[in-house]
């Protein structure tokens, strides 16, 4: 019984928390299908020494993560002759949402039966602003034998403090990887 309680619990508090950290990956810029599996790549970010990342030291980390990811998915990196040609940058953009803080979240019922004043309609609630910004990941994927866009993957999140943007970074770029080698895997088959 102990056991099925702590299990519970466990998996609760999972939800919750993997519910707080959404990350969307969007396909577009199909020009060519997938016909045939890809075995080598370049990050032209890297041959080029061009930035993706507003900082440098993400942007280092990206192509790490890129080059370790597909590597470890079989493929390999090859500057001379590859499959396919990878390049990525990023939409940083800093925003404010409000948040409205009610003092009674139910006017029209519950202390209101003790006290009648406590609800007044012309309250001014309590409205504050907080930043964080809408970081968007982009990965371009081209074939260099015909120049087009095998597709460019877009990975959408929010950063609401600067400490937790490194690991958002990681964890949008490891979902757009991801989608890339299951849609590669599935042309071997």
């Amino acid at each position: 019984m102990k056991w099925k309680f702590q299990h519970s619990i466990l998996s609760l508090f999972l939800v919750v928390f993997s519910s707080c950290s959404s990350i969307e990956v969007f396909n577009e810029n199909n020009e060519l299908p997938l016909v045939r599996p890809y075995q080598t790549f370049v990050i032209i970010n890297k041959e080029v020494g061009m930035r993706g990342f507003s900082s440098q030291f993400i942007d280092e980390l990206v192509q790490i993560q890129i080059q370790e990811t597909l590597e470890n998915a079989g493929m390999i990196y090859d500057s001379k002759q590859p499959d396919v040609v990878i390049r990525y940058h990023s939409n940083e953009d800093i925003r404010q949402r409000e948040v409205i803080n009610n003092l009674n979240p139910y006017p029209f019922w519950g202390y209101r039966v003790y006290n009648p004043w406590i609800f007044y309609p012309y309250q001014d609630n309590r409205i504050s602003t907080s930043n964080y910004e809408l970081l968007q990941v982009i990965v371009d994927f081209i074939d260099p034998v015909q120049d087009k866009f095998l597709m460019t993957l877009t990975g959408v999140t929010e950063v609401s403090s600067p400490k937790q943007k490194q690991k958002r970074v990681e964890k949008t770029l490891d979902s757009v990887l991801r989608f890339f080698i299951s849609q590669n895997n599935q042309t071997r088959n």
